[in-house]
């Protein structure tokens, strides 16, 4: 099969016939042969179907051809696997004269790991012609030169090998020399002129002739040179060697100057016939010429350059010896000098490739380098031996000689180790032995092989209730030890419910930094502790998280005061207790019953009174609320006592709620108490301002009164259609008449009168309760009448309210037991409305509390302006 073609430097096209060698099958090789000087691009041959390959799978399993040579003269065409001159190649730059020569090559094939080894044979063309060291010889030849002697002549050199190499000298025509071919041991040619005919200096003193050179090549190539032949008197007696042959061992590297050997050479003749001197002969190689001197008067031959057993492992040099005489005669002998090898040289390391970085999870035997090593020294000097540390995970296997790859042995983890500096030692098996060190980088990729991991199993949050919302709670941190994009974290809270709620309404967080902040204000009473799940996620594909529970829990503060649980006031009035005339000191009268909705030390009550009739009567128990008997009643002390009792939690600071209860004294403990119900302020006639203002604008407030109760009428009748089910008693929406005496103004400030308004949850109606010293606090149910100008209508109408007479005054009792007395207190603002005089409940019904003075007032102002 045709593999290539190469142009010559003549121009002339010749094709050569390639020949791939067979595939050996126990080394997996290949040859092909090319001929150098091919142009860029030339045909090699098809690698790919030589190897058995498939084309279209080479880049995939990253086909790669490897070379040991300094530069890459081949490529492979990964497209259609053909492997072809990457740069022109010239044997004698690459080989010298080495009668073979050779390209090494490595294909590297993975997924799976598959080597081969191509050798590509580099064959010579006859692109160098032979060429002498000088255009011009010249020779001095005695007239009295015996027919038959022999004059060496300088050597040609041709850089070529084999049929392309030196072939034969052809001499011009002459009268007197012939020319006799020698070959040397290594198959190199040199010529010698020898004497034919007898020479006469008298007839001719001067012979030129024309020495060429040929070579075996196809065309052939010759060089030429001009010898000059000088013809000298006689000088009867030659110089004679004590050996034709000198032999001689030479280490390698020997300093310049080394003595090799000494020539010895003697002359029979006197005086200067007789004095003999040294030279090489002229057929002596010029790279002789640069290794060795010869001394011309002593004869030593040193070391003159660098003597390498690589380049050659023995030297001929041609020697020569002549007296000074006239017409002197040279003689020559042969000196061999056999270089001995030294290990003078370290084992050469290449990456030929590196596959760096590795994934994590690459499996074990994972190739990451193909390495060569050579040593040019030669036998157990040249044998090399690799190894690489045991102590990390990795692994030499040689499938050539002195070729290596670099595999995994085990699994790799970056995280424990993100980078590996293998140092590959070669040391050849020499004495003393050399070796070279190569240090290879393996970095470890990573890959998203590690979940976030908390820094704590769980956390546990403590909040104090009434916090600020928005307000930053904990935060909670998480580390992935995965690189780059797989360590990037964000945080969530898995959704989920905290009393029925979703959690996102409770808490959230910042998904950069972890902070987790509380959304609303928290209450210890509704909610002391909750949980919350955050997960943290990586970036990484695919993404992995990792879930911790945030426990928090709601501290309490001393946000609510006590609550009086009993004795509670009865029908509005005051809690009363008897207390029989007779009991003795230390006697319970009463317990004191509150409740505290905070916990811990906020919770915890204590009672002492804060206003008695008689301080030096009673006592109430700090911590039980108990009131008892200090001494013995007496006949002058009073028989009505009232006490205000203070209860007040240990919080800081203290919130605190009062407690009332009138105390009577009696002989004996009757069976009923209603009379004390029945008991009413003394009325006192109204005032005469009151009474002139009345009969002044009677008129026009009867007018305004209809209009009024109009109104009334008509909002009553749509809050009926408004709240279903809900019927108001007939007299829940009108103005109250029939105005009464009131008493003077002395009598409330005396009566220490607190309102209590309550509002039912569903119920327009309200509650307020009137509190006071005496027991005729009663509850009162009020209903605003509004006209359309409401914003500026201050009427209000009050009913006192029996415990049970409708399903309204119901709620409005049951909203009057949930009253606070710390919290919920109000008074009456602004003179808007004064307490009437109340008169004992008689049945379940509601009776008419007439409209107080300053009311009346204001309200005949304002129609007096309207008018």
């Amino acid at each position: 099969l045709c593999r290539g073609s190469w142009v010559p430097v003549t121009g002339l096209v010749i094709c050569l016939l390639l020949c791939a060698c067979v595939v050996d099958l126990v080394l997996a090789q290949i040859r092909y042969s090319i001929p150098e000087e091919l142009d860029h691009g030339a045909f090699v041959g098809n690698i790919a179907e030589d190897l058995g390959l498939d084309v279209a799978k080479l880049s995939a399993r990253r086909f790669r051809i490897v070379s040991g040579a300094k530069k890459q003269y081949l490529e492979v065409n990964l497209e259609n696997g053909i492997l072809f001159v990457n740069e022109k190649i010239d044997r004698e730059e690459l080989c010298e004269r080495s009668p073979s020569c050779f390209l090494h090559l490595q294909v590297v094939i993975e997924n799976p790991l598959e080597l081969y080894r191509v050798e590509v044979e580099i064959l010579d063309v006859n692109d160098n012609s032979p060429s002498f060291p000088w255009a011009e010889f010249n020779l001095d030849i005695t007239e009295s030169a015996a027919p038959g002697s022999r004059f060496p002549l300088e050597s040609a050199q041709d850089q070529d090998v084999g049929t392309n190499s030196l072939r034969s000298y052809q001499l011009s025509t002459n009268q007197h020399f012939v020319l006799n071919i020698q070959t040397r041991n290594d198959g190199s040619k040199f010529a010698e002129l020898v004497l034919d005919n007898p020479l006469d200096r008298e007839q001719q003193k001067r012979h030129e002739m024309v020495l060429t050179a040929f070579d075996g090549g196809s065309p052939e190539r010759s060089g030429t040179a001009l010898i000059t032949i000088t013809v000298l008197d006689a000088n009867d007696n030659v110089p004679v060697f004590d050996r034709s042959v000198y032999r001689s061992s030479l280490v390698e590297n020997a300093p310049r100057g080394t003595l090799v050997l000494k020539l010895n050479a003697t002359d029979l003749d006197e005086g200067s016939n007789g004095e003999v001197t040294y030279a090489f002969s002229g057929h002596a190689p010029l790279k002789v010429r640069e290794l060795f001197s010869v001394d011309p008067y002593m004869g030593e031959i040193r070391v003159k350059g660098v003597v390498d057993y690589e380049k050659a492992s023995v030297y001929e040099l041609y020697v020569q010896a002549k007296d000074r005489g006239p017409s002197a005669v040279a003689v020559h002998s042969k000196v061999l000098v056999d270089i001995l090898d030294v290990n003078d040289n370290a084992p050469e390391v290449i990456l030929t490739s590196v596959s760096t970085p590795v994934q994590e999870d690459a499996p074990p035997g994972t190739v990451i380098a193909v390495i060569s090593v050579m040593d040019r020294d030669s036998g157990e000097n040249g044998n090399v031996d690799c190894q690489i540390p045991n102590n990390v995970p990795f692994q030499l296997h040689s499938s050539f000689k002195n070729y290596y790859t670099l595999v995994t042995s085990e699994h790799l983890d970056r995280e424990t180790m993100s980078e590996f500096n293998i140092t590959l030692t070669a040391r050849d098996l020499g004495s003393p032995s050399l070796s070279t060190r190569k240090t290879i980088l393996v970095q470890v990729s990573d890959i998203n092989d590690n979940p976030p991991r908390f820094s704590q199993p769980s956390y546990t949050v403590y909040v104090t209730e009434n916090n600020a919302p928005g307000a930053s709670i904990c935060s909670v941190s998480a580390f992935d030890p995965d690189s780059n994009q797989n360590a990037y974290l964000s945080y969530s809270i898995l959704e989920g419910q905290i009393q029925g709620m979703p959690v996102s309404t409770y808490v959230s967080i910042n998904s950069d930094n972890g902070n987790i902040y509380a959304l609303r204000s928290f209450d210890y009473e509704q909610l002391r502790n909750f949980q919350i799940l955050v997960q943290a996620q990586d970036a990484g594909f695919p993404p992995l998280a990792s879930n911790v529970t945030v426990n928090v829990f709601v501290l309490d503060q001393n946000d609510n005061a006590p609550v009086i649980v009993s004795p509670l006031p009865k029908n509005g009035t005051v809690a009363t207790e008897v207390v029989p005339r007779s009991v003795d000191a230390g006697y319970l009268i009463a317990k004191i019953t509150a409740l505290d909705a905070d916990a811990g030390q906020n919770s915890r009550l204590s009672y002492q009174i804060l206003q008695a009739t008689d301080p030096g009567l009673f006592s109430v128990a700090l911590y039980t609320g108990e009131i008892r008997t200090i001494r013995r009643l007496v006949e002058k002390d009073a028989t009505r006592q009232r006490l205000v009792i203070l209860i007040k939690d240990n919080g800081q600071p203290p919130l605190s709620a009062t407690a009332s209860i009138v105390l009577t004294v009696v002989d004996s403990v009757p069976e009923s108490l209603s009379d004390f119900g029945d008991l009413t302020l003394s009325p006192k006639p109204p005032s005469n301002l009151a009474l002139y203002l009345i009969v002044s604008l009677s008129t026009i407030s009867l007018i305004f009164l209809v209009a009024i109760i109009v109104l009334a009428a008509v909002k009553c009748y749509k809050d009926r259609e408004t709240h279903s089910g809900y019927n108001p008693p007939p007299l829940a929406c009108c103005c109250c008449g029939g105005f009464q005496p009131e008493p003077p103004p002395e009598v409330f400030k005396k009566s220490n009168l607190n309102l209590q308004i309550s509002s039912a949850a569903k119920v327009p109606t309200n509650c307020m309760e009137v509190n006071g010293n005496s027991s005729f606090s009663q509850s009162y149910c009020y209903k605003a009448c509004l006209t359309p100008e409401s914003a500026k209508s201050d009427f209000m109408f009050l009913k006192p309210c029996s415990p049970s007479s409708t399903p309204r005054n119901n709620e409005a009792k049951s909203a009057d037991n949930s009253w606070n007395a710390h919290s919920r207190s109000a008074s009456v603002k602004n003179g808007a409305t004064t307490p009437s005089e109340t008169s004992p409940p008689q049945g379940r019904r509601c009776r008419k509390r007439q409209i107080t003075k300053k009311l009346l007032e204001r309200c005949i102002k304002r129609m007096h302006r309207r008018t």
